[in-house]
């Protein structure tokens, strides 16, 4: 049952989840924590268009389409109605507004795939906190509150003119009367088993050894769970990850072997690893061929071919890969890179210079790590831009560079790839500059013209 779709949770949640069909949800909705309460109760004129939400750009603006979720919600009435109501006449036209208008329609589907006996846990810091809360509340009912739990994800820093902020919160609700319980431990304190268990004497008694105990009930309040070391295994460069020892506490408390866990908004996938590694069934959604093919990436390296699962809604045809090429050269880009199995180069828009994403790799037993370039181009490609990419290969003194395409190569393209040489491998010899058209490439659902795939 593993699926991993790409598009738009609200519009997947509604066509392709069934009525209480999960075990549990976690969601960490992105949200621009960083910007200023200036900025994000600022009022919006509500005419600008909207636009996808990409992967590093989460904030959440008013426009026409919040608008319209806010009015969706609304006219639905119930609970989630009023509480929207109340929102809208307090926060007016703001980017705040925005954020609990796209999220109300998605909770309320949340709710729906539930099972009487799931959970819901929503990870934000508190800048969104107290509304989420109220949301919550109107949409499950104030009842099935169980805890907000508090996270201190970092130690205490500087900050000008407050308390140092360290940690999110994470609110924790129940969908019947009687959920998915565990009861998960901690470990104890190292201050009470030295005071507790140093010695056995005086008066008799039981004797209780460390290794008997089973643990102490777990609070609401997480301490022991660290934040991703910046040079760690697990660490991907995904800015929102968050640590899988955080997801398989959840997950343990709340679901059984066997379970279905969802994650509609999964990121790089910290979700779906924990699961996988706890024996449970996963869904993951997400809006961005970015974080798709980080999953790809990160499921390939933790589980090899353990990891079983189906990937819905990105381009299944030729016709699928021009629309998105067109439609979205970001989206094309993160995607055309899966393909080829390359990790994305996390970056801002325009900082390339000319590198959009990378294969590493090493030959026998040698030490030394080398790399492919790859450039990836949605639009009409020149010889210009074979040229550029040669120029790219000597700068970065890389072994090979790929350009992929969506248009076929001209003549004088791959009489340029040819005069680049070729590299020499213990497995043979290379075309040091390679032209790749997606149409060439073997993908499962895409035609492939020729043998295709790098040489």
């Amino acid at each position: 049952m593993n699926r991993l779709y790409y598009g738009d949770n609200l519009d997947v949640l509604r066509r392709h989840l069934d009525d209480q069909s999960v075990d549990l949800v976690y969601l960490d909705p992105p949200f621009n924590s960083n910007a200023s309460y200036s900025v994000l109760f600022a009022e919006r004129n509500g005419s600008q268009a909207a636009s996808q939400i990409k992967a590093f750009e989460d904030t959440w603006r008013w426009d026409e389409t919040a608008a319209r979720a806010c009015a969706e919600t609304i006219e639905a009435g119930g609970k989630a109605s009023e509480a929207m109501q109340a929102f809208r006449t307090f926060l007016g036209d703001s980017d705040m507004m925005a954020y609990l208008a796209m999220m109300a329609p998605r909770l309320i589907e949340l709710r729906r795939v539930l099972k009487p006996t799931g959970s819901l846990y929503l990870h934000c810091d508190p800048t969104a906190s107290h509304y989420l809360k109220m949301l919550l509340d109107a949409v499950f009912g104030a009842q099935q509150f169980r805890n907000e739990v508090i996270w201190k994800r970092t130690t205490a820093h500087s900050s000008a003119n407050r308390f140092a902020p360290v940690h999110d919160v994470v609110f924790f609700y129940a969908r019947g009367k009687a959920p998915t319980w565990n009861a998960p431990r901690e470990d104890y304190e190292e201050e009470y088993l030295n005071r507790y268990y140093k010695y056995d004497g005086g008066m008799p008694q039981e004797k209780r050894y460390r290794e008997d105990l089973k643990g102490r009930a777990a609070s609401d309040l997480w301490t022991d769970v660290n934040r991703i070391n910046p040079v760690g295994n697990e660490r991907l460069g995904y800015p929102t990850q968050k640590p899988e020892a955080l997801l398989e506490r959840m997950i343990d408390a709340s679901s059984n072997e066997g379970d279905v866990v969802l994650d509609p908004f999964c990121g790089c996938g910290t979700t779906i690893a924990a699961a996988l590694r706890l024996k449970r069934r996963w869904i993951g959604i997400d809006i961005t061929s970015l974080a798709i093919t980080l999953i790809r990436h990160r499921l390939a390296n933790a589980f090899g071919g353990r990891a079983k699962y189906e990937v819905i809604g990105e381009p299944v045809s030729l016709p699928d890969a021009a629309k998105l090429a067109h439609d979205d050269p970001y989206q094309f880009q993160w995607w055309a890179l899966g393909l080829v199995g390359a990790r994305p180069v996390e970056q801002k828009k325009g900082a390339d210079r000319g590198i959009d994403g990378r294969i590493y790799f090493h030959e026998g037993t040698a030490e030394k790590t080398k790399q492919i370039i790859l450039s990836v181009k949605a639009g009409h490609v020149t010889v210009a831009h074979l040229r550029d990419l040669r120029g790219v290969l000597d700068r970065e003194k890389a072994e090979m560079g790929v350009l992929l395409c969506m248009e076929e190569p001209t003549a004088p393209m791959r009489k340029e790839a040819a005069n680049a040489g070729f590299y020499i491998s213990p497995w043979g010899k290379h075309p040091r500059l390679q032209i790749l058209a997606v149409e060439d490439l073997h993908y499962p659902g895409l035609r492939p013209r020729t043998a295709g795939g790098l040489e």
